[in-house]
């Protein structure tokens, strides 16, 4: 067999595919619509492996809808209007429209996603585009405003289970063989809930077995796995152990170990955006208040990239990524935004208190909004004390300013202001 297993074992309809039981289980929405044969278009949004392909070719099988597919990576405007052409040559036949599927589609430049408006608008194709990355950052918003976008989770343990499972009993090789999985940890753990690498590490442990009784262990996936790395890292199997390890040496302080994965990332193809829009992100996660210039130093290097490309954007890259491991280090916003998101949770739609509230017509003040309000320019120093927060958790603290030198500063106002509250 020289197709790989992932490949052997996909899915042809929706009653063998495994796991997005939100989407296609019993009930789900996007189960309706193909069931319905009425599909949209739309946007697979989720990390690698988790299906967003196969559920597009089972679409199209379910539907009978000519299927047609292009990769981000290698298709041009030119490769997008020739599908295009054959679509509205088939339309005279009177067969249905029929189904584009790119993937990577975050990847297209703006030409290239404007050329597929016209065809997605009057419905000369379907468009199904798979993504790794948010599409409210990467694809335009005429075409984003035609698609309805689905997310995709990672794989949990039970489906990864019911994967090896099915692997076991239904593939035309591992069939042959008596498969016992003794210990699952290693094997789910390396997988990270993509279910292509899970396949692809359980072809390896099996793979040159000279007993058909194998028994899977956590040694035994460890060790093959160690003496088999570049196997397993093909095709960018470690693209996101690799984007981890680059974010936690920033976190870490680390300069050169940063810059090392960072190179590590470009010599491996990765895209710069990806990359620039995790340093974005960091920036306000983990530097945060302890250095405020980190977001503007990330958000000009997001802009740059864009503008100046490989090779030359390798060097604003290594830049920021060297800033960023450099600066100090304050989660405190990220947790702040998190513990207000949990106190919402728990206490729901709290009013809000009269005096604050938005007093636009005569009624309204008659009835206290904005009644008592304080301005604060009104005051000294432009603060006075007074209560935001509903009375029910005017006391709770979401905001805790962490030991470093900005933040420091930012407690000493604000005992100022408040004294005992901070």
């Amino acid at each position: 067999m020289n197709q790989p297993l992932a490949e052997r074992l996909r899915p042809k309809t929706l009653d063998d595919y495994i796991g997005q039981e939100h989407l296609v289980g019993k009930d789900a929405v996007l189960r309706k619509l193909i069931d319905s044969g009425k599909i949209t278009s739309l946007i697979l949004w989720g990390p690698p492996g988790v299906g967003k392909t196969t559920l597009a070719r089972i679409i199209a099988n379910t539907l009978d809808r000519p299927f047609y597919t292009l990769s981000a990576i290698n298709s041009g405007v030119k490769d997008i209007r020739d599908v295009i052409d054959k679509a509205k040559k088939q339309a005279f036949f009177s067969r249905p429209n029929p189904i584009l599927f790119i993937d990577e589609i975050h990847r297209f430049s703006k030409s290239q996603q404007d050329s597929l408006l016209g065809a997605v608008e009057d419905g000369t194709i379907t468009l199904i585009g798979a993504t790794t990355e948010n599409p409210s950052f990467e694809v335009i918003s005429p075409l984003l405003s035609r698609c309805q976008v689905y997310i995709l989770d990672h794989l949990d343990k039970a489906a990864l289970l019911k994967i090896i499972k099915q692997a076991s009993k239904k593939d035309t090789v591992l069939k042959e063989k008596k498969i016992t999985l003794r210990e699952d940890s290693a094997i789910l753990r390396y997988s990270g809930g993509d279910a292509r690498k899970l396949l692809n590490v359980l072809e390896l442990v099996t793979l040159g077995e000279d007993s058909d009784n194998i028994v899977i262990t956590d040694k035994k996936v460890t060790d093959k796995l160690q003496k088999n790395l570049s196997i397993y890292d093909k095709k960018g199997e470690m693209h996101y152990d690799i984007i981890s390890a680059f974010i936690k040496s920033i976190r870490g302080g680390d300069p050169d170990a940063a810059v090392y994965w960072l190179a590590r990332m470009l010599e491996g193809g990765e895209d710069i955006k990806f990359i620039a829009r995790r340093l974005l992100i960091l920036s306000a996660e983990d530097v945060g208040l302890a250095n405020p210039n980190a977001i503007l130093m990330a958000q000009n290097t997001f802009d740059a990239v864009h503008k100046i490309g490989m090779p030359e954007a390798r060097i604003i890259l290594s830049e920021c990524t060297i800033y960023l491991a450099t600066s100090p280090k304050s989660n405190s916003a990220y947790e702040a935004i998190n513990n207000a998101i949990a106190l919402v949770k728990q206490t729901g739609d709290l009013p809000v208190p009269l005096h604050i509230r938005n007093a636009p017509t005569k009624l309204m003040k008659e009835i206290g909004y904005g009644k008592d309000y304080k301005y604060a320019h009104a005051y000294d120093g432009n603060f006075v004390e007074q209560d935001f927060l509903p009375k029910e958790i005017k006391n709770n603290r979401l905001y805790q300013p962490q030991n470093n030198a900005a933040e420091l500063k930012i407690l000493e106002r604000l005992k100022k202001w408040w004294g005992k509250r901070f």
